[in-house]
Order: structure tokens, then sequence, then C-alpha cells
């Protein structure tokens, strides 16, 4: 799935008294922890991703190394030194002829939302799928009212409406459908 605005995870961003401004970066194995602790309140208890159980540490750091043997980047954002973010790509699908396709996933700490980290994470993550030799990049928003930033931010970005799958997920008691984007690269 893409880009979520989450529910609320037990571990708060550290902050100042003046907020520092948000950082982007690559991902390393130490920052797992807590992209696993923004994950999974998503999995708990909203639609956003299909994933029912949250992943484990240890199968987010197979994540990191698919992107990374792959070629295709996987970022966090920080925020007053704390990980409050994350963003990678995925090959869109395995045949070939996708090669240079991808689809990415976008996760944001609540407490960090409404302060532009959203736009600056996927924005460099953009950016580093153009440097990795991507065309076009693929997002799949679940129909999810905690997903209901995630269209708008994709617009802001410049991805366009590419389709609707209609009730292909089954999560929480429900039928939920899917909003497929798009954005041609280069």
């Amino acid at each position: 799935m893409t880009d979520r605005h989450s529910p609320a995870h037990d571990h708060p961003p550290r902050t100042s008294g003046a907020s520092s401004r948000p950082r982007v970066r690559a991902a390393t194995p130490d920052d797992l922890a807590a992209v696993a602790a923004i994950f999974a309140p998503y999995a708990r208890t909203t639609a956003v991703t299909f994933d029912e159980e949250p992943p484990t540490v240890e199968q987010w750091a197979a994540r990191l190394a698919d992107a990374g043997a792959r070629g295709l980047p996987f970022l966090v954002a920080e925020l007053d030194g704390a990980v409050v973010g994350y963003a990678y790509a995925t090959g869109w699908r395995a045949k070939a002829a996708y090669r240079f396709t991808a689809e990415h996933s976008i996760y944001l700490d609540p407490r960090a939302q409404g302060r532009g980290i959203g736009t600056l994470l996927l924005s460099a993550l953009l950016d580093a799928c153009t440097l990795a030799g991507v065309r076009q990049v693929v997002a799949v928003i679940a129909d999810d009212p905690a997903a209901a930033g995630s269209i708008p931010l994709h617009r802001r970005l410049g991805f366009a409406p590419a389709g609707t799958l209609h009730d292909v997920g089954f999560k929480h008691g429900r039928w939920v459908s899917t909003v497929l984007m798009q954005r041609t690269l280069h």
C-alpha cells in the first residue's frame, strides 16, 4: 500500500523546545525498530494496508535488503533526532518488462503530520527513484479514512489517477477498494 496517515503509536518523536527541521536520509538497519513501530498501528487498526499482522523488525530488514539489492530507495524522515516517517520503493510486478516501474509506500507518525514531512519524504523518494532509473511510480491507496491525506499529497507531487480496484481487500469486516495513482519521472 501507499501513503498512509497513521494512528498513534507508543513511541512519540523526541521534541526539544524549538523544533528542528526535518531531514530525509537513507534508512539503516538501526532505523527498523522505529519503522516497525510507525507501521504496526496501520496493520492492526486500519485498512490503509492489507497487512493484517505488522511485520517484525527482521521482516523489515528483508525489505530493506531487497530494496538495496534492486537499487531502489528506502528512506526515513527524522525530526529532532527521531524517525517520524519512512518511504520506500519496490518493484511493481515480477515480469521483466516492468523493471522500470516501481510501487512505493510512505507512512508517517501521526504527530509528524501537517508539517510538510510527507511532501519532503515523498519528493526525496521520487528523486531517488529517478536516480535509480525508475520511469513510472505507482501509488496504491486504500479507501480508508486513515488515508484521507494520501490522494491530495500525491496530486501535489504530480501523480494522476490511474483507476480504482473495487473491493479487492477484506479487512476489519469490510470490503476495501484501492485507488491507483501514477507519476512519470522521466
